[in-house]
C-alpha cells in the first residue's frame, strides 16, 4: 500500500511524484523502508510487464537509492519543465545527472520465446529491486533525454508538486481534481478582484 498519487503516468514520473503537498505541508511517500516496500509493490506488475522484474520483497537495500533517484530526477524535471513552484527538494544539477547516470546501469538484451515475439528487455545484475531502481533509472534517462520531455510538465494547480506527461492537447493539470481546484482558485479570484 501506498500514499503516493499513481496516475498512470511512465514510471519514473510516477516515482517523482513520490512527493507532493497536503494540507500539512510537503508530503514524502517513502519515507522508510515500509513505505518503499509498498511503492514498489503498487508498481510491480509495470515493473514487471515493462521491465521483467519481478519483485521479491526484500527492497529495505534499495530504499536509499530509490529515494536518491527520486530527488535526482525531480530537480531535473524541474529544470526541464522551468518549473516555478517552491523546490520540494535540493539537490544540484551535477548530482542530480550524476546518481541517475550512475543508478542506470543496465544493457538492452532481445528475448525471443520459441512461440512468441521478440521483445526488448533491460538487464541488471543484483537482486530484483536492485534491477527496479536500475530500470527506472533507464527509463528517466529515456524520458528526459528523449522527445517525451517536451511533454513533461509540472502541475500548477494550488497545492500540487506532481509532475505528468502531457498526452492530449487540452491537458494541463496532473489530475481532474487539481484542474477543478485551478478553476475554483481562478473563479475565487475574478470575483474578488471586482470588490
Amino acid at each position: 500500500m501506498t500514499t503516493a498519487a499513481l496516475l498512470g503516468e511512465p514510471l519514473p514520473v510516477e516515482l517523482m511524484n513520490t512527493v507532493n503537498a497536503g494540507r500539512e505541508g510537503v508530503t514524502d511517500a517513502l519515507t522508510d523502508e515500509a513505505e518503499v516496500a509498498g511503492w514498489l509493490a503498487a508498481v510491480a506488475t509495470r515493473l514487471d510487464t515493462e521491465a521483467g522484474v519481478v519483485l521479491d520483497g526484500d527492497s529495505a537495500p534499495v530504499a536509499d537509492r530509490l529515494r536518491r533517484l527520486r530527488d535526482a530526477l525531480r530537480a531535473l524535471a524541474a529544470e526541464a519543465t522551468d518549473d516555478p513552484r517552491p523546490v520540494a527538494v535540493e539537490v544540484a544539477r551535477a548530482e542530480a545527472l550524476a546518481t541517475l547516470n550512475d543508478l542506470a546501469r543496465t544493457r538492452a538484451e532481445l528475448v525471443w520465446p520459441e512461440d512468441g515475439e521478440p521483445a526488448r528487455m533491460l538487464r541488471s545484475g543484483g537482486t530484483p529491486a536492485e534491477r527496479a531502481v536500475a530500470f527506472l533509472a533507464h527509463q528517466g534517462i529515456e524520458l528526459l533525454g528523449g522527445d517525451q520531455r517536451q511533454k513533461l510538465r509540472a502541475c500548477l494547480a494550488p497545492n500540487c508538486l506532481l509532475f505528468f506527461v502531457k498526452d492530449h492537447s487540452r491537458r494541463e493539470w496532473c489530475s481532474a481534481g487539481c484542474g477543478n481546484r485551478a478553476r475554483v482558485q481562478r473563479h475565487y479570484q475574478r470575483h474578488h478582484a471586482k470588490s
